[in-house]
C-alpha cells in the first residue's frame, strides 16, 4: 500500500504540473495576442482594380499619353508589375493599356502557363495566350503598330526609379519589333508619376490606421524608458516587437527603422546603445508597412524630466512649439495647385523667425506605397531657383499625401546640433489638407 501511495503522488504532482505548464503557456499565447486591423486577406486586389479603371485614363490624358507598355519577367521584375498585375509573370509578358474614349483598355500578351491564373485576376479586358516558342513581345509589338498610337509610354527613365524597369535588352527587342513605330516610344516617367501619386479614398483609410498604430506605438515605447537604463535600442527593439505581433513589416530599411536617438543629430540611422539620460530630447522616426503595400512615417518626440522638472525647461519648450508651428504652417499652405517648394518656403520663413539653425532636409515628402514615395517634393523653399529641383515645381493635387516635419533646430554645448521634426501625414483635400490622425501637440515627459 505504501508503494502505491508514492505511485499515485507522483501521477498527481505530474498531472498538476502539466496543468500548470499549460496554463501558462496559454497565458503566454493570450497576452502576445492582439485584434490587428490588418489582418485577413489584402484589399490591394480590388483597389488595384479600382485605381486602374478609375485614376488610369486620366493620368494618361494628363500626360499625354496614347498606349503605355510594360514587360513584366520573373526574378527581375518591373517596379510597376505589382500595380498592373504582372507579379506573378514567369516568363516574359507584355502589358498594354490604351485609351478608348474615356477607358483604359488592357491586353496583355503572356505566356501560356499563366495566362489561366492572370486571367482570372478579372483586372484586364483580355488575356491572349501566347505560345510556348513564341514571343510576348512581339506578338504585342504586332498589335501596336496596327494601331494609331502617337504617343507610346515605356518605363525607361534617366530621373524616376519607378518608371525605369525596361531592361536594355527588352527595350531593344521591343524597338526592333515595332521597327518604324519606336520612334513613338517615350518615357513612362510622367505617366506613372500622375498615376501613383494621388491615392483612392479607400487607401487613405488604410495609412489613417497605420499612422495611428505607428504614433500609439511610440507613445507607449516612451512610457517603458527608465532614464539612465533605457539605451536608444531598447526603445527600437520594443517597437519591433509591436510590429512582430500585430504582424506588419518594416516601413524603410528595417536596420534603420524605428530610428531613436536621443543624443545630437545623426540623420537617418539605426538607433544605437547610448543610454537615455535626464535633460536629453529623444526623437523616435518610425514607419510600418501594412498589406505588405502601404507605409506610415511618423516622428514624435519626448523630453526626460531632470531631477525637480515637473516640466521641459523653456528653452526646450520653445524649440518644441517652434516645431509644431512650422508643422501647422506647411498644412495651411497645402492646397490643391500650390507648388512643391511653396510648402516649404512657408516654413522656412517661420524658422528665420524663430531663430532656427538651418535643416537640410525638405519640409516634406508624398507617401503611400514607399517612405519617399512619388509626387512633388516639399523641399527647394530657401534656394534661389527652386527650380533646380523638379520635383519641388510640382502641383499638390486632392488625394496626394505627405509626410512633412515642423523643424527647429539649435546648438548643443558640446557643438553639435539637435532637431526638432515632429513628423505628421496629410492628404490633400479639394480645398487644403488635413492630417490623418491627430498631430502631437504636447512633448511628451518622461520622469
Amino acid at each position: 500500500m505504501k508503494i502505491k501511495f508514492y505511485s499515485l503522488s507522483s501521477a498527481l504532482i505530474l498531472t498538476l504540473l502539466s496543468t500548470f505548464f499549460i496554463s501558462c503557456q496559454s497565458n503566454e499565447a493570450a497576452e502576445v495576442k492582439v485584434e490587428s486591423p490588418f489582418t485577413g486577406p489584402s484589399p490591394w486586389p480590388e483597389i488595384r482594380k479600382e485605381r486602374l479603371e478609375k485614376l488610369l485614363p486620366q493620368a494618361m490624358k494628363e500626360s499625354g499619353i496614347d498606349a503605355w507598355v510594360i514587360i513584366c519577367r520573373e526574378n527581375n521584375n518591373d517596379p510597376i508589375a505589382h500595380h498592373v498585375g504582372g507579379e506573378n509573370a514567369g516568363g516574359t509578358a507584355l502589358f498594354l493599356f490604351y485609351l478608348e474614349g474615356d477607358k483604359a483598355i488592357s491586353k496583355v500578351f503572356s505566356p501560356v502557363g499563366e495566362a489561366t491564373a492572370l486571367g482570372e485576376l478579372k483586372i484586364h479586358d483580355e488575356v491572349i495566350p501566347v505560345e510556348r516558342g513564341k514571343s510576348a513581345i512581339l506578338q504585342g509589338a504586332e498589335f501596336i503598330k496596327g494601331q494609331n498610337f502617337e504617343k507610346i509610354a515605356i518605363n525607361s527613365s534617366f530621373e524616376e526609379l519607378l518608371a525605369d524597369g525596361l531592361s536594355y535588352t527588352q527595350r531593344k527587342t521591343l524597338e526592333e519589333a515595332l521597327g518604324n513605330h519606336a520612334s513613338k516610344l517615350v518615357s513612362a516617367e510622367e505617366l506613372i508619376y500622375e498615376y501613383l501619386a494621388v491615392k483612392l479614398p479607400s487607401e487613405v483609410e488604410i495609412m489613417t490606421k497605420a499612422a495611428e498604430l505607428t504614433a500609439q506605438w511610440q507613445v507607449e515605447a516612451y512610457n517603458q524608458v527608465v532614464p539612465g537604463k533605457t539605451t536608444d535600442a531598447d526603445v527600437a527593439k520594443f517597437l519591433k516587437k509591436k510590429m512582430e505581433e500585430y504582424g506588419v513589416k518594416d516601413g524603410w530599411s528595417p536596420d534603420q527603422n524605428p530610428s531613436v536617438n536621443s543624443g545630437p543629430d545623426r540623420g537617418h540611422s539605426h538607433p544605437t546603445d547610448k543610454v537615455i539620460m535626464p535633460g536629453d530630447v529623444i526623437q523616435t522616426d518610425f514607419g510600418i508597412r501594412v498589406y505588405d503595400m502601404w507605409v506610415s512615417d511618423i516622428q514624435r518626440f519626448a523630453y526626460v524630466l531632470r531631477d525637480g522638472e515637473t516640466a521641459a525647461p523653456d528653452s526646450v519648450q520653445f524649440y518644441f512649439e517652434s516645431s509644431i508651428g512650422g508643422n501647422r504652417i506647411a498644412l495651411a499652405a497645402m492646397k490643391p495647385g500650390v507648388l512643391g517648394y511653396q510648402v516649404d518656403k512657408a516654413q522656412r520663413e517661420w524658422m528665420d523667425e524663430r531663430g532656427s539653425e538651418y535643416v537640410m532636409w525638405s519640409t516634406g515628402h508624398p507617401v503611400g506605397y514607399v517612405a519617399h514615395d512619388i509626387g512633388p517634393n516639399l523641399g527647394a523653399g530657401n534656394l534661389p531657383d527652386p527650380s533646380v529641383r523638379p520635383a519641388a515645381m510640382k502641383p499638390l493635387k486632392e488625394g496626394m499625401l505627405f509626410a512633412f516635419d515642423g523643424f527647429h533646430a539649435w546648438k548643443l554645448p558640446d557643438g553639435g546640433t539637435k532637431t526638432m521634426s515632429v513628423e505628421e501625414t496629410a492628404v490633400v483635400t479639394s480645398d487644403g489638407a488635413r492630417y490623418l490622425i491627430k498631430p502631437q501637440e504636447e512633448l511628451i515627459l518622461i520622469k
